[in-house]
């Protein structure tokens, strides 16, 4: 048990007997769940096609002396806040791109602050599954919680912050089917989308930059259906739209959507840690190849590819919406 899980346990929650599913942890870290008293505006509210919640995880001691407790108070360490302010100015840029095309107009992004989720720290199993929970259990019960708060639209996307450096099984983060997409309408799904991105990883392994693009990456996911990236990119896998382009010899700058993605498959190609989603660099909306590349650099500029995907996905969305 890290400083942090013990600074957050109370008597009460000693006492609590929980399921399997709700103990989720991971060492460095928790990313795992509990049923909070929730705030107003955590309640399902009329939908919009642009709606991203963002949920802050349980941040270890450590984390928090390494920021000089900036933000202790409401749970939003600096990697948190630079995280969601960079995606509402990805949402900037989608629709700056479609207004100049006269395309949305009209319609605008909601990118708000959810509540705390944590975690009964007391009962933890001995199994692999709390210490490293997986992309699917996280999840899962990530979706529970949603339920259990009455926060869900129909037309969310709901990002979960974790803070899990060594979680392997987690990795970077991701989102899986059936909730990958806003707006999916098949049998089984609500219309909102569940995503995690696993910023105890970017922050103690790569930097602030790859934080944000990989907070960005996480949430358009979301808003990116595979049909349109084959449309677009030629490629159902919309880590394609992205970019990897030299800007000298030996420097390669990387744009949200291939963050992870456009380095070799080893350790340190890039990222430290390779993705282990779909991804071919020949069908990359740019790639330079990364032959004798030692510099890598990220930028929160989308490439043209995923600005278009992003568009056509949400006229898609507002046209079944009204």
């Amino acid at each position: 048990m890290t400083p942090s899980l013990r600074t957050h346990r109370s008597a009460d929650r000693a006492r609590r007997i929980v399921s399997r599913r709700e103990l989720l942890t991971s060492v460095g870290g928790a990313a795992a769940f509990s049923t909070l008293t929730h705030r107003f505006d955590e309640q399902a509210v009329d939908g919009t096609p642009i709606h991203v919640r963002v949920y802050p995880g349980p941040v270890a001691l450590r984390a928090w002396v390494r920021y000089g407790f900036d933000g202790i108070r409401d749970d939003w360490p600096p990697p948190f806040r630079d995280a969601r302010s960079a995606i509402e100015d990805a949402f900037d840029q989608i629709l700056a791109y479609a207004h100049e095309r006269s395309r949305l107009e009209g319609l605008e992004a909601r990118i708000d602050r959810g509540t705390l989720v944590r975690f009964p720290f007391s009962a933890t199993p001995r199994s692999s599954e709390a210490l490293f929970p997986s992309l699917e259990t996280v999840l899962e019960v990530f979706d529970d919680r949603l339920r259990e708060r009455n926060a869900l639209t129909g037309s969310t996307c709901h990002l979960l912050l974790c803070w899990a450096p060594f979680n392997y099984r987690l990795g970077y983060g991701g989102t899986l089917s059936p909730n990958a997409l806003v707006g999916n309408d098949t049998e089984g799904t609500t219309g909102d989308a569940g995503t995690v991105a696993n910023l105890g990883a970017t922050e103690f392994w790569d930097s602030r930059a790859v934080t944000r693009n990989m907070a960005i990456h996480e949430t358009l996911h979301t808003f990116i259906s595979s049909s349109v990236a084959e449309t677009v990119g030629g490629s159902g896998c919309d880590h394609s739209l992205g970019t990897a382009v030299r800007t000298d010899d030996d420097t390669m700058r990387v744009s949200p959507m291939a963050t992870a993605y456009a380095g070799p498959d080893e350790i340190g190609g890039g990222t430290r840690w390779h993705g282990r989603g779909c991804g071919n660099h020949d069908d990359f909306h740019h790639h330079d190849g990364y032959e004798g590349v030692d510099n890598w650099s990220y930028t929160t500029s989308l490439s043209e590819a995923t600005l278009e995907a992003v568009t056509r996905t949400l006229e898609q969305l507002v046209d079944r919406t009204h």
